[in-house]
């Protein structure tokens, strides 16, 4: 079911507040344009500063529209093991397929603490869980002897691997087998990443660029590397240029430019520079997004 492009969210604002309206014709637009999954508010969807209310919200809004035509992976991360509970329990009421839960950021549990902290979730709730390893946001590295581990409990079925390490996939493929579901984090590695035997890609790109993106997966997963090498070239400037300022302001500047939402962040992020503008609209012309 969790394959292919999954398209990380960013979450549409109008006048500081979520504005429902953009959310429910942007994830109609991701659909159709062929993204094999969705991810609300992770990272990308500025999750830290939205109200555990504006969360909520934004995870059955997608539930709803999606309606069942591409799994919804549901943001669910904390470093409050409790709130981290009470999130992926309400996903798993609001219907959501999984739930995506970011290693405890911040307070920095060792590999022990991650164990008790998944464990803790995984015996809370019924449906899948995603672990979501990204130490340059959350400093601790999650082992492949811990995540092993975290395979055997029953909802525990995959990760979303942002450590820009490429042999931990090959590693953790033979720690857990290929049924250990490895989503990649990394858009600019996700050729590589599925060459070493993902599944798939939780995409920041891919909210701008859904079809390209979605046809770059499908090529890698039809074992046509040419033909992905082919998408790679025409999406890599896309992939840096998104980055060169925090995520998701520069997603949401590109976004704007497709008409798609407003150009909008919430503190303590803000928008980008004009500089940063002229690279992003370059890499769009370079993936033929725009003229």
């Amino acid at each position: 079911m969790f394959k292919g492009s999954i398209t990380a969210m960013v979450t549409p604002m109008r006048e500081n507040a979520v504005d429902e309206d953009a959310l429910r014709s942007f994830i109609d637009w991701q659909i159709g344009e062929g993204t094999h999954g969705l991810v609300p508010v992770g990272t990308t969807g500025e999750s830290p500063t939205l109200s555990h209310a504006e969360h909520k919200r934004v995870v059955e809004v997608t539930i709803e529209v999606a309606a069942g035509r591409v799994p919804v992976i549901a943001g669910a991360g904390s470093n409050n093991t409790a709130e981290a509970i009470d999130l992926a329990r309400h996903a798993e009421q609001a219907g959501a397929d999984a739930v995506l839960v970011v290693t405890p950021y911040y307070n920095k549990p060792n590999q022990e603490g991650l164990y008790q902290h998944y464990k803790a979730i995984n015996d809370a709730i019924g449906i899948p869980i995603i672990i979501y390893n990204i130490p340059p946001r959350s400093i601790i590295d999650m082992s492949v002897e811990t995540m092993a581990r975290l395979f055997e409990l029953k909802n525990i079925v995959g990760v979303k691997d942002a450590t820009a390490k490429l042999d931990r996939v090959s590693l953790q493929r033979h720690a857990m087998g290929p049924d250990f579901l490895q989503l990649s984090g990394e858009d600019g590695t996700a050729l590589a990443f599925m060459a070493h035997g993902g599944h798939g890609c939780i995409s920041v790109a891919s909210n701008v660029a859904p079809r390209l993106c979605a046809e770059f997966q499908e090529a890698c997963m039809a074992g046509d590397f040419a033909k992905a090498l082919a998408y790679q070239d025409r999406l890599m400037p896309l992939h840096s240029a998104i980055f060169v300022e925090p995520n998701p302001t520069g997603v949401k500047y590109a976004l704007s430019l497709l008409g798609k939402m407003e150009d909008r962040v919430r503190l303590p992020l803000v928008g980008i520079t004009e500089s940063t503008k002229t690279i992003i609209r370059s890499a769009m012309a370079h993936a033929g997004l725009v003229n």
